[in-house]
């Protein structure tokens, strides 16, 4: 067996998608860099980003529009100072972008803007209908030829090193680095540095359904949990509306863009009572298909259990084809492979879990609780999102605190780190394991999705809670005693999340943007975010 590796630098980033990457490619003319990623660098939810990136570009559009529009979205539980500060250094992101070569939808030889819900005026710079993926084929091209930034593909987040952990005082504890299971050799690795950057993404998979790719399991959060950093707001899971709904898809988003640009929902066509086809968001929102994305889930949730069916249909069948083709290319080609001519069919659609709202709590800096370990993208908790994110908002966080915290930590003199203590690998290879990690992995995204779903109650929230102890006894149970693998780190970070989004729901009494229930439906007058801190 080959012996595990011990690396140094100056800078280490956990995640390779926009926050990651962003944050790379600013630190990398004074740092070295490495930049440790669980599969290929090419996976991670910002290569899946349909819809695009918000920022006020257009005539007639202000900076105070956007804020007010991510707070009407937070529904009261933004943070003023950290809106602002995305919304007024987003152009420059954008700018940023375009001097790397993203290659952004162009009209009339102008940025071709378009509009989201929640949104008041076209703001929404992107690639036709893939801007996740030409952005991130981008990034990765300049990263590659960064001499000072190294790739450590298939090296999955085992855990961080504090000093605390090795015995130092915890008034002054600090982020050391982290252990990484390198999945070639299969061996775990220390990765020292007096800097760390958690850009792991969300939780997705926490849920049975999701829109998210298998890597988002909340590895960041989890890790800078067991560190002793705080958590907020993990009750706000988004669910996207329109997920395509189809045997054969995968975790297929139908962009937002798309009723943005005038898509209707509507009832099965077979529905009874005369209700089938009929066009049903008028009823629960003024703004209709354009109304926020908690509010359209919840609307398609309701209509969906009410009439006894399986998914709701988006239709744009009264755009020309040509038009379609042009706008949502990859949506109209992945469609029509499926059977489905959205120039003539219906899209039968579903909501599916999203985003993550809340996460690791930072400040402007991308700063956690733990000195030296920074959290930025959707791992982070910054007070932009509130109780609801607004459509677009994220990726443009992702490149605003990147640089924020690159700006940070060049700031910050820290002390190289002392050699790392070598993973302790004595531990033996169960036969059982995979079974029983496969078996909870489903038993957890099952009842997540039936009991922390889109609408809660307090019963649902307690069965949950107790499946999850349960869970958690035997997980760790196998973490101590058996040799890690990926299904087990990240099953282990999926029930630890799974906890955190329970224990604030439950902390929540009121039903407020992403966080219904039927126990507590009325808002209460103050707006506050949820803090958890953990206790050891």
């Amino acid at each position: 067996m080959t012996p595990p590796a011990h690396h140094s630098f100056d800078v280490l980033i956990v995640g390779s998608g926009l926050a990651g990457l962003s944050a790379a490619l600013h630190l990398a003319p004074t740092h070295r860099v490495a930049v440790i990623t669980k599969r290929d660098l090419s996976d991670g939810s910002s290569g899946w980003a349909q819809g695009g990136i918000a920022a006020v570009l257009g005539e007639g559009d202000t900076l105070e529009q956007h804020v007010d529009d991510t707070l009407v979205a937070g529904a009261g539980l933004c943070d003023p100072e950290a809106t602002r500060f995305v919304v007024e250094h987003a152009a420059e992101n954008i700018h940023w972008l375009q001097e790397l070569g993203v290659p952004f939808s162009r009209e009339d030889g102008h940025l071709h803007l378009t509009r989201e819900g929640g949104h008041s005026e076209r703001r929404i710079v992107h690639v036709t209908d893939a801007t996740g993926a030409a952005v991130q084929a981008t990034l990765r091209t300049k990263v590659r030829m960064q001499p000072n930034i190294t790739l450590f593909e298939h090296h999955v987040l085992v855990d961080l090193i504090t000093s605390a952990k090795l015995g130092g005082d915890k008034d002054t504890n600090r982020c050391l680095g982290l252990y990484a299971l390198n999945e070639a050799t299969d061996t775990v690795e220390s990765f020292a540095a007096p800097h760390t950057i958690l850009a792991t993404g969300g939780a997705g998979k926490v849920y049975l359904y999701t829109t998210n790719p298998d890597t988002s399991t909340g590895d960041g959060i989890a890790a800078a949990w067991r560190a002793g950093c705080r958590v907020g707001n993990m009750e706000f899971i988004q669910f996207h509306p329109t997920c395509l709904y189809h045997p054969h898809a995968k975790s297929f988003l139908i962009s937002e863009a798309v009723r943005g640009e005038g898509a209707l929902l509507r009832l099965p066509p077979d529905v009874g009572d005369g209700f089938g086809g009929k066009r049903f968001m008028l009823e629960h929102d003024a703004r209709a298909e354009l109304a926020t994305r908690d509010i359209v889930a919840r609307s398609i949730d309701y209509e969906m259990k009410k009439h006894g069916v399986d998914c709701v249909y988006l239709d744009i069948t009264h755009k020309p084809k040509a038009f379609l083709q042009e706008h949502f290319p990859n949506i109209y080609a992945r469609c029509l492979e499926l059977g489905i001519d959205i120039a003539k069919d219906w899209i039968p659609v579903v909501p599916a879990a999203h985003f993550t709202c809340g996460g690791v709590v930072t400040d402007l800096g991308g700063r956690t609780d733990l000195h030296g370990l920074y959290a930025i993208g959707e791992t982070a908790y910054t007070g932009l999102h509130g109780a609801n994110r607004l459509a677009s908002n994220s990726l443009v966080e992702c490149m605003v605190y990147a640089r924020a915290a690159a700006d940070a930590i060049r700031g910050d003199t820290a002390p190289p780190p002392p050699a790392l203590p070598a993973w302790d690998d004595s531990r033996v290879t169960d036969a059982d394991e995979s079974v029983v990690i496969s078996h909870n992995w489903d038993e957890l995204r099952r009842f997540m999705w039936d009991y922390v779903g889109i609408v809660r109650t307090n019963k649902r929230l307690e069965r949950a809670a107790h499946r999850i102890d349960l869970l958690h006894s035997e997980i760790q149970e196998f973490y101590s005693s058996f040799h890690v693998t990926r299904d087990l780190l990240e099953l282990r970070n999926l029930v630890q999340v799974a906890e955190l989004i329970v224990r604030s729901a439950q902390a929540r009494h009121e039903s407020r943007g992403l966080h219904y229930s039927r126990d507590y439906p009325n808002l209460l007058p103050e707006a506050k975010p949820t803090f958890l801190t953990p206790t050891s």
